[in-house]
């Protein structure tokens, strides 16, 4: 459900948990349980298997958590799996390396758009600037692009990105993606929607 972004969708979330009736570990100076997502999500897309932390103080059996979660769910918000993770663990959003994007364009020519994502995937670099600190600040979105691909349907044509998070040169953002695509195609690009199908840790396979 798109709309709520940053710490408005964390303290959605966390005031949901807390009706719950969970044993929620609370931190020192904090009025609710703590709920931390694995990355940021701009408002204007929408999430599938969305990974957040959730640190209960006692071992509960799944089917109860699961249905303590279910119930307190943020309206739009659908709870897909539940995963035992040891305390010892890296946090999430340190293991996340990489998001799978699913763009649908609006009003764009399927030809064009696929002929410009093979020319993005064979390119050695993708000089882009992006506003930072009240200024623009250049970059290569190249290396932040794992793969592009693109298909249609007889409504509209879908761009499939996954792009990289790194500590370093940051995250390859999918209104990026679209921008350096209408540069590649020779026209500039409308988006119809944005989904983040999914985040990517570091363990997962390829």
């Amino acid at each position: 459900m798109p709309g709520l972004a940053g710490r408005e969708l964390t303290e959605a979330w966390e005031t949901a948990v807390a009706g719950s009736g969970l044993p929620l570990y609370q931190p020192v100076g904090r009025a609710r349980g703590r709920v931390a997502f694995g990355a940021p999500l701009a408002a204007d897309i929408a999430a599938e298997r969305e990974l957040a932390d959730i640190v209960l103080t006692d071992l509960l059996p799944v089917w109860q958590v699961r249905e303590a979660v279910s119930r307190c769910a943020p309206p739009g918000w659908r709870l897909v799996d539940l995963f035992d993770v040891w305390l010892g663990e890296r946090s999430l959003a340190g293991q996340v390396v990489a998001a799978d994007y699913r763009i649908e364009l609006d009003g764009a020519d399927a030809s064009v758009v696929t002929a410009a994502a093979a020319a993005l995937m064979a390119a050695v670099r993708l000089p882009r600037e992006r506003q930072k600190g009240g200024g623009n600040v250049a970059y290569d979105l190249r290396p932040l692009i794992v793969r592009v691909t693109a298909s249609s349907t007889d409504a509209s044509v879908v761009v499939h990105a996954r792009t990289r998070f790194d500590p370093v040169r940051g995250t390859g953002r999918p209104d990026e993606v679209v921008a350096a695509l209408g540069d590649l195609g020779g026209t500039p690009l409308a988006t119809a929607s944005i989904v983040r199908e999914r985040l990517l840790l570091a363990d997962d396979p390829a």
